[in-house]
């Protein structure tokens, strides 16, 4: 088990692939991605790492907070997560992750708070049928008809699927593919949409039903190790 990451939606578009297909794709941006903090079996009795994302101004974090940022010497965070991790795959504090620690063609699990619609009937919200549309059916054609039994049990339970809240929700999408990565600019094209708006804030995790691919680095792809691939493919002298 290794770590996921946060990022931030910037909204879809498609690619073109080289036999003319095009590709719908959610576009996710990493901001500045970091390792905050560890959790290891001897002090806290389980392994995960916590991540912060995005940058906000320290005067507008609370001071305990502020205080994790300042032991992990790093820049406050505007979004914070934290991902279970097997022992040996933990991650240094301060390290910075980029968009190659997935790669095309991995499935992966977005969550993401889902876009609130605000109140909603029970035909939109649960996908009812509705009443009749005639033969004695007056007005209520859209009502949810009944919620419960009589004088037994007497009460709706709870759960009952009614008219409410629709969106604003925790949702997860499972196996959605990889298509392309951007490292220079810390994007991942994910095939298809992904919950949440623009601008929300999203975490991705291997998939849990689809096998990982073998090439996937591990415990994570960091930026120092991008760096040094980047020096030995300059040539000598600095020339390019």
């Amino acid at each position: 088990m290794r770590s996921g990451i946060i990022a931030k939606k910037v909204g879809m578009t498609r690619l073109f692939m080289g036999d003319g297909k095009q590709i719908p794709v959610t576009v996710l941006q990493m901001d500045n991605l970091q390792v905050v903090a560890q959790r290891t079996n001897e002090q806290h009795g389980y392994s995960a790492v916590q991540l912060g994302a995005g940058s906000i101004k320290a005067k507008n974090v609370l001071k305990p907070v502020r205080g994790q940022f300042v032991i992990a010497k790093v820049e406050p965070k505007r979004k914070l997560a934290e991902f279970r991790v097997a022992p040996e795959n933990l991650i240094e504090v301060g390290a910075e992750i980029t968009a190659d620690h997935y790669v095309e063609g991995q499935y992966v699990d977005v969550s993401g708070t889902s876009i609130g619609k605000g109140f909603a009937g029970a035909m939109k919200r649960h996908n009812f049928g509705g009443l009749r549309a005639s033969h004695g059916v007056s007005i209520s054609h859209r009502s949810h008809g009944s919620t419960g039994q009589c004088q037994g049990p007497g009460k709706v339970f709870k759960g009952k699927k009614m008219a409410g809240h629709m969106g604003a929700v925790r949702v997860t999408t499972q196996n959605l593919q990889v298509v392309k990565t951007d490292v220079a600019r810390g994007l991942i094209m994910i095939k298809g949409a992904v919950p949440g708006s623009k601008g929300g804030w999203v975490t991705i995790k291997d998939s849990v039903k689809k096998p990982l691919v073998d090439n996937v680095p591990f415990p994570a792809a960091l930026r120092s190790d991008v760096s040094k691939i980047d020096e030995a493919s300059q040539p000598e002298g600095g020339e390019v």
